[in-house]
């Protein structure tokens, strides 16, 4: 019997082996970690969620980088201070905000579906980043302006205007970090070659 813990290559099998749980597992646990971080400027505040997420998905793939995002979720819905600020429950959820949460899955599959695509190389991955945080955006907003019953105006100003440098920043810098842990990763076995 082999003792070695199987890799990700062994993920066209329906079921997760231990090792992917164990990363799914870990990157979920650094998601609970910095996700609460964050700076308070307005209505929404600057977290660094959507940067471990681009990280998440750069590392683990679509499927798995996904799956963690929606673990986070889960604990975060269940009452664990895991979203920004230190909050969470049903309620920030529901919430004008809570849009932006369920907006990350989207963003979550749609940078990983570019990244997969592009081989990890970083001009395919920065537009599937920036075009999954579009559709976050979007879909927040749209949330955001039937919780709370703002314009389109007033929504924009408040939740997308001033995070568009901030989220720029985060994408290029996952963009670059990246390759680098993916390579380091690589070279010690633990991950597949995208």
């Amino acid at each position: 019997m082999n003792s070695r813990l199987e890799t990700p290559t062994s993920s066209t099998k329906s079921k997760l082996t231990i090792y992917q749980m164990a990363t799914i597992s870990l990157m979920t646990a650094l998601l609970c970690i910095l996700g609460p971080m964050s700076i308070p400027i307005g209505a929404i505040p600057i977290s660094f969620t959507n940067f471990m997420i681009y990280l998440t998905v750069y590392l683990l793939g679509t499927k798995l980088g996904t799956l963690s995002y929606l673990i986070y979720l889960l604990l975060g819905t269940a009452g664990l201070p895991v979203f920004s600020a230190y909050s969470g429950g049903l309620a920030k959820l529901a919430g004008p905000t809570g849009g932006y949460l369920i907006g990350f899955i989207f963003m979550s599959i749609i940078s990983g579906i570019f990244i997969k695509q592009g081989k990890g190389k970083i001009l395919p991955s920065i537009l599937g980043m920036a075009i999954g945080t579009a559709v976050a955006y979007l879909f927040g907003t749209i949330w955001f302006m039937i919780e709370s019953g703002s314009t389109l105006m007033y929504a924009l100003t408040a939740c997308v205007f001033p995070f568009l440098i901030g989220d720029a920043v985060k994408i290029l810098l996952a963009s670059n970090i990246g390759p680098l842990i993916r390579s380091a990763l690589q070279k010690a076995h633990l991950l597949e070659s995208l």
